[in-house]
Parts: structure tokens; sequence; C-alpha cells
């Protein structure tokens, strides 16, 4: 597989440290602030050292941080071009009054500002990108861009096949004894289930076991519960998705994390399988009541 290297540089506040987290989540290997003097020699570099295909995708920030070094950055690419290493660039442009307003939000200076004068600043770095962005592959205006949407763009750009079809749910069974897990995205809480933990048959098992899954799935309360969970879920992944989500965690909550939490838990991601999510299953607390006894 051949290098795919990504330029990415355009104006201060534009977005760019935001593209290159983007492409960080694209498998992308990322370097920020790389002086262009340095570009050629580490791409020959990296084509020595990188064997495999998964390194090949190669993303670099340059930008006018490099101070008097920007000033090579064409000449930079000249050399590229000379040895046959071909390149894309990604420019990232937005408004003045865009650019003034985030400026303002995060309370930093311009880089090319002289005496805290935002407005000059700006407009001496948009002029000596000016040529720049006359060459470059693709040029996003973010003026508009929320950081989701943004990374949207950069991943409809830059995505290999399949890729979107990664997106991560994790379902994750637990106790309300014994805390709420700390990553949830989204908690339901089905204590309101018929409880397996009465049945001196049931006790002793799970919600693995195939007595405990069906003494719990089969009351109209977790039928009903289930069929509104669904559509909930099926409506929400996928805006999840176009606004740039990659993973989300599902905490199902029983009182002790051992019979009903597990069951639901179980059917849950049994039914993700079928929204195209990759889903990984992690029952927290099932044992922990074992634990406890084996310690007293």
């Amino acid at each position: 597989m051949n290098l795919h290297l990504v330029i990415i540089t355009g104006l201060s506040g534009a977005g760019k440290s935001q593209a290159i987290r983007a492409m960080e989540d694209l498998d992308y290997f990322c370097i920020d602030n790389l002086p262009p003097s340095m570009l050629h020699q580490f791409v020959l570099l990296w084509q020595q050292t990188a064997l495999d295909d998964r390194r090949q995708r190669v993303a670099v920030c340059i930008d006018i941080r490099s101070g008097i070094f920007f000033n090579t950055f064409l000449s930079s690419l000249d050399q590229l071009a000379q040895v046959g290493i071909t390149y894309e660039i990604l420019f990232l442009d937005a408004s003045e009054e865009a650019l003034i307003r985030r400026f303002k939000e995060v309370r930093r200076p311009h880089p090319l500002s002289t005496q805290g004068r935002l407005q000059e600043g700006i407009r001496l770095e948009r002029q000596r990108l000016k040529e720049l962005q006359q060459v470059a592959t693709r040029v996003i205006d973010t003026s508009n861009l929320s950081v989701h949407q943004l990374k949207a763009r950069v991943r409809d750009f830059y995505s290999q096949p399949n890729q979107g079809e990664e997106f991560l749910v994790n379902v994750v069974s637990f106790g309300f004894k014994y805390d709420l897990p700390e990553d949830a995205d989204l908690v339901f809480d089905v204590r309101f289930l018929p409880n397996p933990h009465w049945d001196p048959e049931l006790r002793p098992l799970t919600g693995k076991d195939s007595k405990v899954f069906s003494y719990v799935m089969n009351s109209e309360p977790a039928s009903r519960f289930f069929t509104m969970l669904e559509e909930l879920l099926a409506f929400l992944i996928p805006l999840y998705i176009k606004e740039g989500k990659y993973q989300l965690v599902i905490a199902i909550g029983c009182t002790g994390g051992r019979h009903r939490s597990v069951a639901c838990a179980i059917r849950l991601a049994d039914f993700l399988q079928t929204l195209q999510a990759r889903v990984h299953l992690e029952h927290r607390d099932v044992d922990a009541l074992e634990l406890e006894e084996r310690r007293e």
C-alpha cells in the first residue's frame, strides 16, 4: 500500500486541531506543528520504517506557528514532488468574523497579532497563506460548522471503506448497590422488572442462564420496555454517528447486577447487532455477590 499523506494547514482558529484529531480517530498517524523544513526527511524516514499497511496513512499539520520556518513550506512541497511523493493538502478557512469570535472565546492571542491587534493578525496570516490555499486539494470553510460537523466532514473525505460501520456500543450490566459506571452515556434502571432473586431455584443462577433470562423477558413490563428502548436507540444511534460520536456506553442496572440487568444487557446487545454497530458486552457485577461471600 502506498503512503497516503495528508497535509493539514489553514488559518489559525479555523479548526486544524479538531481536524487532526478526527484523522487520529481514522487511524492516521498524526503530527501537529511539524516544521516544513522537516517534512521531506520525515516522509522518507517514515517510508523506510512503517511496515504495516495501516501505518501508511499519515497526516501532518503545518501552519504559521512554525514562525520563520513557515517560509519554506512551498519549497518543501516541491521536494516531495521531485522524489515522486504524492500528497493532499487540506486547507481550513473561516471568515474574519468567525475567527475573531473564536479567539475572543478562548482568550488567546493570534500568532501574528502585534500589540494585541487580532484583526491585523488575521489579515496578515490570510495574505501569507493565499498562495498555499490556491494549491490546496480540499478547502473547508468552517465559519458555520460545529466541531462535530467539521469532524464529520473530515471523516467523509478520509475514512476507509467500512470505517463508517465501526461505531462501538459498550453495553454494561451493573448493580446499583455497587454504584453507577462512571463512563456511562445512557443509564437504564430495570429494577421494575420481576426479580429472580426471590425465587429459590433461580437465585443461585445469573441472567446468563436461560431460566433466568426467560423469567425476566417473558413478563409484560419487559416486553413493553424493550419495544420502546429499541425504538429509541434505533432513532438515537444514527444521530450520534452523524454528530461525530464514535462510541456509546449504555449501562443497564438492577439491584445487584446479577439477574435482571444481565438478562436485559444480553437482549439489548443482540438487538444492537442489527443496527450495524460493533457491540461489546460486559457484566460488571455479575460475580460481585460471590466475591463478597468468599471474603466473609
